[in-house]
């Protein structure tokens, strides 16, 4: 037997229409956490002094808290590839390509860049690639 797919009932939320459109004010904390920021509020001078404290005493966990706050984890650096050729040809984006990997490999770039590297350089390729086509299809067009 075939089952039929029975029409949402009438109070059913609609596929691509918010119920809040204007969202949740910035800034906006739910109701669990106003007490807790309230209280940490009132204790957060001591609590820090106390970790700082415990960091110096050699507590590593608190050593590591300290640290994440002093020096969080850089997200991202400068690239400096000066030797990269230009990309207003295929043939420069394919050496670039090339710089690229050869920097991976020889340290000098984490692979991660490398990888965003690439994937601007592919963007690069894409475009150069489009108006190739572009002006073949104009000149295809030109001569009728």
């Amino acid at each position: 037997m075939s089952e039929r797919k029975r029409p949402p009932p009438p109070h059913a939320f609609q596929r691509g229409v918010s119920g809040n459109p204007a969202g949740k004010p910035k800034g906006t904390r739910n109701k669990i956490e106003r007490p807790i920021v309230a209280l940490m509020g009132q204790h957060a001078e001591a609590v820090a002094q106390r970790v700082i404290d415990e960091a110096l005493q050699g507590d590593l966990q608190a050593c590591r808290l300290v640290l994440e706050r002093v020096s969080p984890a850089p997200k991202d650096r400068p690239i400096n590839l000066p030797d990269l050729p230009s990309t207003h040809n295929v043939a420069g984006v394919s050496e670039a390509q090339q710089r690229i990997l050869e920097a991976v490999a020889d340290g000098g770039i984490t692979p991660g860049e490398g990888g965003t590297l690439s994937s601007i350089l592919e963007s690069r390729r894409k475009a150069l690639e489009t108006h190739e086509l572009e002006q073949r299809i104009l000149a295809l067009e030109n001569r009728k």
